[in-house]
């Protein structure tokens, strides 16, 4: 094997590609500041412990491990950045009231999340730590929407859930409490016979096992909230979930909604309430990804009611259009102050100018030459370049 190839799963990515990656980085996040939300920046690699939860193995198996050698500790390179930040809030930060924090850097997974899924994102997000009404979740979904919109992502459809409903449902028959996570994976994947078969195996309740089935066909539109009420138990925690997830479907009326009860949530398993995820042509998995995650600052000392989201700007920044060239002026090599000056004008405006070294030729894959500066009597001058 080549000592350049790249392991499976990791990408370079070329200079116009790289160049709106990072225009959207700091479109984005100048986006969260104008909400109020304060911009972090943890280090890539913690002991392992601080990056982990203790109930999620899902994170767990994506986390590259490595030995510190300072200190011989196990270290991990995070695989999500928002546990760090909840980190951040309640051990570092500690306020009493509400926290907007954001964030945007590079997360590196042992293993990729999907067939086409890369091993290294650049994960930007925004947290809100302190607040447990709906309206918090109303915020981060909202500003989730206008993320992609602003990215110039045409039509975004949002699906809504709350894994309340399903976890109500395993909670209330004993018999299922072991297994839960194995009814959960079922749950996502609408797998009605796998479903069976282990309630069937657990010895689980009849009416359990009826209320999961039923479950699994409860996707839709906004009618789908209406129906889970008239068809499932009529447990106090499911009525709290619907009541949350019909004041945010009310509030984002003018979003394109679909709603499915039996997805358990995103990519990591500490999601406690509202799951969001956030859909568009182009693309083959979800762009955004977010909810509430209440307590997750708990094993740093304080626990915190918190929501938010979180999207790779390389998944993004791939769905769109390909990357536009930006215009550029070519001027010659020469120690001529004359044009020095004009060079300088030029860049001090925002103009791109590139000066041909002497015997290079000169290819890009960013920039578009159209103009030239040409001595004309005596002084610079920008001349067109014909077509």
């Amino acid at each position: 094997m080549s000592n350049w190839l790249l392991p499976e799963n990791l990408s370079d990515i070329l200079p116009a590609e790289a160049r709106r990656i990072e225009e959207l980085r700091r479109e984005l996040l100048d986006l969260y500041r104008t909400y109020g939300f304060e911009l972090v920046a943890p280090p890539m690699v913690e002991y392992l412990d601080s990056l982990m939860l203790a109930d999620d193995e899902g994170l767990r198996l994506r986390t590259c491990k490595l030995v510190d050698q300072l200190s011989g500790l196990t270290m991990g390179v995070r695989a999500d950045i928002t546990v760090q930040v909840s980190r951040i809030d309640a051990h570092l930060l500690n306020r009493p009231g509400v926290t907007r924090l954001c964030y945007c850097g590079p997360v590196v997974h042992a293993r990729p999340s999907g067939l086409m899924s890369d091993r290294e994102l650049l994960q930007i997000g925004a947290e809100i730590f302190g607040h447990a009404g709906v309206q918090s979740d109303i915020e981060a979904v909202q500003l989730a929407l206008a993320s992609v919109r602003r990215a110039g992502v045409q039509q975004p459809r949002l699906d809504l859930n709350h894994p309340g409903v399903g976890r109500a449902l395993v909670d209330a028959d004993p018999a299922l409490a072991e297994v839960s996570d194995e009814i959960y994976d079922l749950l996502s994947a609408k797998d009605v016979p796998g479903l069976e078969a282990l309630c069937d195996q657990q010895g689980a309740r009849p009416e359990t096992r009826q209320a999961l089935r039923t479950l699994t066909t409860l996707y839709g539109d906004l009618q789908t909230v209406q129906r889970a009420r008239q068809c499932l138990p009529a447990l106090p925690p499911i009525h709290a979930a619907l009541d949350a997830l019909q004041t945010l479907c009310d509030a984002l009326a003018e979003a394109a909604i679909a709603i499915d009860l039996a997805d358990m949530g995103g990519s990591y398993g500490y999601h406690s309430g509202v799951v969001f995820s956030i859909y568009a042509a182009g693309w083959h998995d979800a762009i955004v990804r977010g909810g509430r995650y209440d307590g997750i600052g708990r094993k740093f000392g304080r626990s915190r009611p918190a929501t938010g989201f979180s999207l790779d700007l390389r998944k993004l920044s791939a769905g769109l259009p390909d990357a536009r060239q930006a215009q550029a002026v070519r001027a010659p090599w020469s120690d001529d102050p004359a044009l020095a000056q004009a060079v300088a004008k030029l860049r001090s405006g925002g103009q791109i100018v590139i000066q041909s070294l002497p015997g290079e030729p000169q290819q890009f894959d960013e920039f578009s030459v159209d103009q030239e500066l040409v001595l004309v009597d005596g002084k610079w001058v920008l001349r067109t370049l014909a077509v």
